[in-house]
């Protein structure tokens, strides 16, 4: 682990961060949550916001999917993806549902310059991202895919979208 120059809990956690929040919008799965605090430690968000019924640490099946990232991602839990939404703007974040949705922009053709403030929301495993959610949006990026069943994990979307964006800068 030394040779890999990791950092403790408390250095990663006030380390420089892109400026992205992930907003879990109703997810249920408790390892799907641990997944997306790694992936969101991985890639240096700002923060995860988990909304709604969606399992929040300290949990025994959440911690065994983040292997730690409870401690290195700043996270909230919100009643409602609405508040969620509502603390982001007010935050000056722009809000993009990650969403197979009418005039979605495909993620490859998502511009993000980087500095721009945004909150990412990914909606729960079978019915997506509140249709109130997608209202408020100021967008909806959507992940290409060419197979029969058109839909991915939600871990694996938050891994997708957040390499796509950050790779660029």
């Amino acid at each position: 682990m030394e040779e890999l120059g990791r950092q403790d809990a408390e250095t990663a956690k006030g380390a420089a961060k892109h400026p992205v929040i992930v907003i879990l919008d109703d997810v249920r799965s408790m390892h799907n949550v641990g997944a997306a605090f790694r992936t969101c430690d991985c890639f240096a968000a700002s923060a995860l916001y988990l909304c709604g019924y969606t399992p929040a640490p300290p949990h025994r099946d959440i911690h065994k999917t983040a292997l730690g990232a409870t401690d290195t991602v700043s996270w909230k839990h919100f009643a409602t993806t609405m508040d969620a939404v509502q603390d982001a703007k007010a935050a000056g974040y722009k809000i993009y549902a990650v969403e197979q949705a009418h005039n979605s922009t495909q993620l490859q053709d998502f511009n993000w310059d980087g500095q721009t403030p945004i909150a990412l929301v990914f909606g729960n495993e079978v019915s997506g991202v509140n249709e109130e959610v997608l209202a408020m949006a100021d967008g909806c990026i959507e992940i290409p895919q060419w197979g029969a069943k058109h839909s991915l994990n939600i871990s694996v979307s938050v891994g997708i979208v957040l390499w796509e964006l950050v790779r660029k800068h």
